[in-house]
């Protein structure tokens, strides 16, 4: 407590060790001596009235004249400004300051035990190993964190920030200087050259590399705390969401990606990690370079069952009866890991990493059945391979159940070669589904029969997500539908609903007559698929025009082409908006 003794002992303020890392003037360092005094006598808290009756003279009120010295020691960070035992925020005019109560500051408390906040960083020399470096940029990243938590507390904290903003600046020149000096490649430098990535995406990157060595609980995953270690005001958070948005360079070039969590308040928030290849990359830079992962699109490329997708829409880009969206909402929530770690506490869930769900999507033709299967897969953050059961019949007896098996066995092994978790899609899955023969006892009806009870069979072991279209929910065996956890009907669009198809469908670019009428429209009862092919017609029939406008009169021809017609509407993937 040398520091400290010496300081409220001396009379001249000015010649005491401590004086010169105040950065003030003699007078105000006074007041700081008269407030240490105080608090080693007992009084943790000081009336400012008092202290500048004491401290200077009460002729002609001229100690009024000397507020703004303590205005400046609380701008400086030395002493808090408290009511009722609460730290208050500062932002009070001198005469409020008057009635006030001070007492010293946390900076002020470290600066009487240690005699200097100055920073002082060991001798620079080089790297030895990419671990030494990771230490350093670690605790770059934690004093990002001290400032972002600063900037979020009291004003008094200002001469605290500018400290914690020079020791990242000279820890910032350490770490550069470091490297230049050490001739042994760094991994992460490397990484980072490979990749152009700029500061900031460094920054997030590091972050994220400190949560995995860490094994912390999240704290740098949150999308608000990664955007807080980049951003020095409120212009640049908004600017720096950019970051981490849909198309930002992280995410599109595979280096990071997120989960999207349901809060409390039903809002969605997301949570970062790094990409498995990526973080094994850094973590074990000496380990034998495995044969590359075999990527999923490319392993289809290679069959002929299955084919690959990656999803492009959410469900927020498709238009659904509120019933329905209202399923699958419930059903995105239970794929939440939160979920299934009660699942698995309770006994319900077996070891099997992730949420098992059977899906039968069902309703009449051109409904968004296949967009909507798309976009869960999307939701979900998950690929998808799709097959068309049609194409599963052979003309020779005996091959389709085989090929039910091949279903499923491909779609695993697609699945556990690729290191992936995707969705398998079986479009117009009306022949597996439909009630069993009971009739003649035929070798096609005996074939059928065979291939619906491996269907079942297969069904009932699948693990993952299985989602199933059909267009005739009335003839699904009751055997079947007992498998499934959900079964999700998709109606018909009642006006409201097609009056958004129609708004989200029509070319955007295009002209229309004068008065057209969009709610005219929407008053036959179309389909969102048959809503696309009206459209479609329409345009066609209008491009070649020597003035290309839209009337009604040009839609209304097409839809009753369309409703007077005996064939099924043109297959539709489902409705974007």
């Amino acid at each position: 407590m040398k520091h400290l003794i010496d300081f409220i002992e001396t009379e001249e303020v000015g010649k005491t060790s401590i004086y010169k890392h105040l950065k003030c003037t003699e007078e105000e360092a006074r007041l700081v001596q008269y407030i240490c005094k105080q608090y080693v006598l007992g009084s943790e808290q000081v009336s400012v009235l008092e202290m500048l009756q004491e401290n200077f003279s009460t002729k002609g009120y001229l100690y009024l004249q000397k507020l703004g010295l303590v205005e400046n020691l609380l701008d400086l960070g030395w002493i808090i400004q408290v009511s009722f035992g609460q730290v208050k925020a500062h932002e009070t005019s001198k005469l409020e300051l008057l009635a006030a109560y001070v007492m010293p500051s946390v900076s002020l408390f470290r600066l009487l035990e240690e005699g200097s906040l100055e920073i002082f960083l060991p001798e620079v020399k080089p790297y030895t190993d990419h671990l030494e470096y990771l230490q350093d940029q670690f605790d770059m990243v934690s004093l990002l964190h001290k400032i972002a938590t600063f900037k979020q507390g009291f004003a008094d904290n200002s001469l605290g920030i500018e400290r914690l903003k020079n020791k990242l600046s000279m820890l910032t020149a350490r770490i550069q200087e470091r490297v230049k000096m050490t001739k042994t490649p760094i991994v992460v430098e490397e990484f980072f050259k490979e990749k152009e990535l700029d500061e900031k995406e460094k920054r997030i990157f590091l972050a994220l590399l400190k949560e995995e060595y860490s094994g912390g609980e999240g704290q740098f995953r949150d999308m608000n705390t990664l955007i807080e270690l980049i951003s020095f005001d409120e212009y640049e958070k908004i600017k720096n969401r950019a970051l981490l948005e849909e198309g930002a360079k992280l995410i599109t070039e595979e280096i990071i990606d997120y989960e999207e969590i349901l809060n409390m308040f039903g809002g969605v928030s997301r949570s970062f990690y790094l990409q498995e290849e990526v973080m094994q990359r850094i973590i074990h830079p000496k380990k034998k370079k495995k044969v590359a992962k075999l990527k999923l699109n490319e392993l289809v490329e290679e069959q002929e069952i299955f084919e690959y997708h990656k999803p492009a829409t959410t469900l927020d880009d498709v238009v659904l009866h509120p019933k329905t969206r209202e399923t699958l909402d419930t059903l995105v929530r239970q794929m939440d890991k939160e979920v299934y770690k009660k699942l698995r506490e309770w006994g319900i869930k077996e070891k099997r990493k992730g949420i098992d769900a059977r899906i039968i999507f069902y309703g009449p033709a051109g409904t968004g059945k296949t967009m909507t299967a798309m976009s869960l897969a999307k939701t979900l953050k998950r690929p998808i391979l799709s097959f068309d059961c049609s194409k599963i019949l052979s003309m020779y007896v005996g091959e389709s159940e085989k090929n039910v098996r091949r279903i499923f066995d491909d779609f695993k092994e697609l699945s556990n070669k690729a290191k992936v978790d995707p969705v398998l899609l079986l479009n117009e899955a009306d022949q597996f589904l439909s009630a069993r023969s009971e009739g003649t006892g035929s070798s096609a009806d005996k074939m059928h029969n065979q291939m619906q009870n491996i269907f079942l069979e297969q069904i009932e072991k699948f693990e993952g997500i299985l989602i199933a279209t059909t267009n005739l929910p009335g003839n699904i065996d009751k055997a079947f539908s007992r498998r499934f956890n959900y079964k999700i009907e998709f109606k018909k669009p009642d006006q409201k609903q097609r009056l958004r198809l129609w708004q989200y469908m029509l070319p955007e670019n295009a002209d229309y007559e004068e008065g057209f009428d969009m709610a005219r429209l929407a008053r036959y009862e179309l389909t969102g698929g048959q809503i696309h092919l009206v459209i479609k017609n329409t345009a066609y029939k209008v491009a070649v025009r020597t003035e290309s406008v839209f009337s009604n009169q040009d839609f209304l021809e097409e839809i009753e082409k369309e409703t007077g017609s005996s064939f099924e509407a043109s297959k539709s993937m489902g409705f974007k908006v």
